[in-house]
């Protein structure tokens, strides 16, 4: 005799049987390459790690404040707040709205040593994430380190960069 409630418990059985072996570590793992990358999946050809370290090293170039940042992050959140309030000119790439996200952020790693988020350079020089430039403006070094901007990356540019302008570079 068919009851309904034997299949599902069938179903959960063999659920806990495969879950039992993976946690144990004897199944192997599957993994699809297209989950891997963060941001929104277009058909747009994705960086290499060393084009992901050249476009970092480019978008540090051109703009005195550069925040690496993800949307949900409250330490990225805290980091353009602080700018908002000095009025500063910056240019924010949001790791996860990004084609090439997790990338950038290894390559990130790479440059500065540290994976987390926010990273914030201002010319050209990574100063650290959300607390860093947080003690940095309570010490009254902050603003300092933005008037020492190149010319180059002083001037505001009309690509994103601009006080209190979040534009997800893509």
């Amino acid at each position: 005799m068919f009851h309904p409630g034997h299949q599902r418990d069938s179903f959960l059985a063999i659920v806990s049987f495969f879950s039992m072996f993976a946690r144990a570590g004897c199944l192997p793992r599957v993994s699809w390459t297209g989950c891997r990358r963060m941001g929104n999946f277009t058909s747009s050809p994705s960086l290499s790690s060393t084009s992901c370290v050249q476009h970092v090293k480019e978008m540090v170039s051109q703009n005195c404040v550069v925040i690496f940042s993800k949307t949900t992050c409250p330490y990225c959140k805290m980091a353009k707040k602080v700018f908002n309030e000095i009025g500063a000119t910056y240019k924010v790439i949001e790791l996860d709205e990004h084609n090439d996200g997790r990338r950038m952020q290894e390559a990130l790693a790479q440059m500065t040593g540290a994976r987390t988020v926010p990273r914030v350079f201002i010319n050209g020089n990574c100063i650290g994430g959300g607390s860093d430039t947080k003690q940095l403006h309570q010490q009254g070094k902050l603003l300092p380190l933005i008037q020492q901007c190149a010319p180059c990356c002083a001037a505001g540019s009309s690509d994103g960069s601009g006080s209190g302008q979040f534009e997800a570079v893509k």
